[in-house]
């Protein structure tokens, strides 16, 4: 996982509510258990027609939608299966947050384990968002807030030990792993 400390770029607006993790990754491609490529095949089935081709109406496929780091989304966005191909798929598209007024729990813990950070911001700050596509935008994890494309800030909520692992570059077992010295200890004093 890469770390990440700021993310700075512009944003694409997918207003839908309750995206589910189905739409945005659709079962046939869950075949695999590689990370990559998966990408190509987020919201496949909003982003291409019948024979394959790509639809020019469809936000990711805009000239402007490319380079874009910070998917700003409707609410409930992630809801449904657990799958975790969902946040692979975002980020080897290239997206590194995820910002709504609320994401599913469970799509939420699996971003965070794959180095997606799900932003959760209030009505206000989200509508903004919404009305400016395309526009640069600020996330600082260290001080958990986000720079609007008019210069306020808005705090989101992230647990500190979801901070920490995002801003070293570490999962859960990467984490349990970097203290095998103290656990080595504790267990040689038992």
């Amino acid at each position: 996982m890469n770390p990440i400390r700021v993310i700075e770029g512009r944003t694409v607006v997918l207003p839908r509510e309750n995206v589910d993790t189905d739409q945005i990754i659709p079962a046939r491609f869950l075949k695999t258990t590689s990370k990559e490529g998966l990408g190509r095949s987020l919201f496949a089935d909003w982003r291409y027609d019948a024979a394959g081709a790509a639809r020019p109406d469809f936000v990711l496929n805009r000239p402007e939608a490319q380079g874009c780091q910070v998917l700003v989304a409707g609410d409930n966005f992630g809801c449904g299966s657990s799958r975790e191909h969902a946040p692979w798929a975002l980020v080897d598209f290239g997206i590194r947050a995820v910002v709504s007024t609320s994401l599913a729990d469970i799509f939420r813990n699996n971003a965070l384990k794959n180095g997606l950070l799900p932003v959760a911001v209030d009505a206000e700050a989200h509508r903004k968002l919404l009305a400016a596509p395309g526009a640069p935008v600020r996330i600082d994890l260290e001080a958990r807030t986000v720079t609007l494309p008019d210069g306020s800030r808005v705090s989101f909520p992230l647990d500190g030990f979801a901070r920490y692992c995002l801003m070293n570059g570490v999962d859960e077992l990467g984490f349990l792993l970097g203290q095998q010295e103290a656990i080595a200890r504790y267990e040689g004093s038992r």
